[in-house]
């Protein structure tokens, strides 16, 4: 019977890909040369991961710094209401995440998988959609909170989600992020009075101010 393969040597060997990305871009990644980078073979790659396209999904779904991740944990149940207030501060928080260093280096990455997934929605196509997915979901569930209606929610969690991953593809060509940074507080400053209409409309307020 085979030997499994090692999990501390996969969790290390996805680290590894995950910089090397970072460092030459996905257009001309290859096995080989990785491989050799990465003091391995293409046939260990290939026994740990199944394929190219595996490898680098996964190498970027253990990412601990991806905003998905702090998202999921600010978005447990706490007691605390989420109200349109609370909401803002999460999205302008989310912003400032990815302006980190260690985030803004792989935004490049990033853009450069979107792009391949629209062109070759076969190889990289189901990552993308997995997280374009989940942060829609995630954001849809808040706006459900506040009151509204299905269908409602999930059109302003589209909004949110499409805006932001816009508004990233100008500041990565031209380094502008100052622009960025305004044109999203100017989208938040127009989108939160809408919020706030729901929240009365739908009477979480009321009972908020009732049971505080």
């Amino acid at each position: 019977m085979p030997r499994p393969p090692d999990p501390a040597k996969r969790r290390d060997l996805l680290d590894q890909v995950r910089e090397y990305m970072i460092r030459n871009g996905l257009a001309d990644l290859s096995l080989r040369p990785l491989a050799r980078s990465l003091d391995t073979s293409d046939r260990m790659l290939l026994y740990y991961f199944g394929s190219k396209e595996r490898m680098v999904a996964e190498a970027l779904a253990l990412d601990e710094r991806r905003p998905l991740l702090r998202a999921r944990i600010l978005l447990r149940p706490t007691g605390s209401p989420r109200d349109p207030a609370w909401l803002r501060r999460f999205m302008e928080d989310t912003w400032q995440q990815l302006g980190t260093p260690e985030l803004r280096a792989a935004l490049p990455l990033y853009l450069e998988i979107m792009t391949v997934s629209v062109l070759h929605p076969d190889r990289y196509g189901p990552f993308m959609r997995d997280v374009l997915t989940e942060w829609r979901g995630l954001l849809a569930s808040v706006f459900r909170d506040l009151g509204m209606a299905e269908a409602q929610a999930r059109t302003e969690a589209d909004l949110l989600v499409d805006a932001f991953f816009g508004l990233l593809i100008a500041p990565l060509a031209d380094g502008d992020w100052d622009r960025a940074d305004a044109a999203v507080h100017t989208l938040l400053d127009r989108l939160e009075p809408g919020w706030h209409d729901t929240w009365r409309r739908s009477g979480r307020q009321l009972g908020e101010n009732h049971s505080a």
